[in-house]
């Protein structure tokens, strides 16, 4: 029998001292099939979105980013775990559809570590379906030292699913439970959680449900329609936001945090991109906190360094020159399963 009490995931915020990680891999990454799901929440255009291998120059680069980034973790004393590289080119099939998938790139998108649970959350991409299968040796052994290891419910993403009629409305509609992890955001006992095209509020009452009381999930709606949060809202510690200027204003932060300080992000950089690209320029504010005196950023984002170090956050400026192409800066391509600090109320 395990005790939960030593945990190896134990994660109650997105700035305590961080201890370990999970760091995604480009290796194997490619474009999957077209269908209904990838264009009604990526692209209206059905030929805009080029399929198969992504540019092997642009994985090569990429694992070279990765691995600065790895080093400068495990320099820090930050134990870093790898996801198994996978064959995302091997069809699956479910009785609706069929799909290849996509990339083992971004751990952040399809798990979610809460306290000392860790979650498969229920997708919206049909791609991307299998992608946690990259984990599972870690998920194991998390579960076998002690966490807590669940799945929402497989999603079935049927045709009827998704909203490809009014562009206006969110990509997903209300038939079952979807979100992608990157919808939400640690802050103690408070989960903010986007409602967007990539996760409805089906998803938010099934994640209530999964936490229990000890939580509180917040339904944010009608601040960014398209995918995931951590490039529109950063949290860098407690009573402090950094918030994307062209999504949010003060006037629309989420309820909960209208206590809090909001610093506005400058205008990105924008890195470019090869191929298709799967993230905005925003990509950018997409940094990785350390701890509340210290963050991973962009090299590029200059100015945000600077806006960052005059609130007394150092900053490690590191190259990820293709975070628009593989849709994730290091925020998205890493999973912080273990951070110090206990849970709390950090809001009124």
């Amino acid at each position: 029998m395990t005790n939960s009490t030593n945990s190896p995931v134990s994660v109650h915020d997105e700035w305590s001292p961080l201890e370990e990680v999970i760091v995604g891999t480009a290796l194997g990454a490619r474009v999957p099939h077209s269908d209904k799901g990838q264009h009604t929440i990526r692209c209206s255009d059905l030929s805009a979105i080029p399929e198969g291998p992504i540019d092997p120059r642009c994985i090569a680069e990429a694992e070279e980013d990765i691995a600065g980034l790895i080093s400068f973790l495990e320099d820090q004393g930050i134990k870093v775990r790898r996801p198994v590289v996978r064959d995302h080119s091997r069809e699956y099939a479910t009785p609706d559809w069929k799909s290849d998938g996509m990339h083992a790139f971004c751990p952040r998108d399809t798990l979610l570590a809460v306290g000392r649970t860790i979650i498969e959350t229920p997708m919206s991409l049909r791609s991307r379906q299998y992608e946690s299968l990259a984990y599972r040796p870690i998920l194991h052994e998390y579960m076998n030292s002690g966490a807590r290891w669940i799945s929402a419910p497989k999603p079935e993403l049927r045709e009827s699913g998704y909203n490809r009629t009014d562009r206006s409305l969110l990509a997903v509609l209300e038939e079952e439970p979807v979100f992608d992890a990157a919808n939400c955001l640690r802050l103690g006992r408070d989960i903010l959680y986007l409602v967007s095209d990539s996760g409805n509020l089906n998803g938010a009452t099934w994640l209530q449900s999964a936490l229990g009381d000890s939580y509180r999930v917040h339904r944010c709606e009608n601040i960014y329609k398209s995918t995931h949060i951590d490039t529109t809202i950063a949290a860098l510690r407690p009573g402090l936001l950094l918030a994307n200027p062209a999504r949010l204003s003060e006037k629309t932060i989420p309820k909960v945090l209208r206590d809090w300080e909001v610093i506005m992000a400058p205008e990105p950089v924008d890195i470019g991109y090869s191929g298709y690209p799967f993230s905005s320029p925003w990509i950018g504010m997409n940094f990785l906190s350390i701890s509340p005196e210290l963050a991973v950023v962009e090299k590029s984002q200059t100015e945000l360094i600077r806006i960052l170090e005059k609130r007394g956050i150092s900053c490690a400026p590191l190259p990820w020159r293709h975070g628009r192409s593989l849709g994730g800066g290091f925020h998205c391509a890493t999973l912080d399963v273990r951070r110090t600090g206990n849970l709390e109320n950090f809001t009124s």
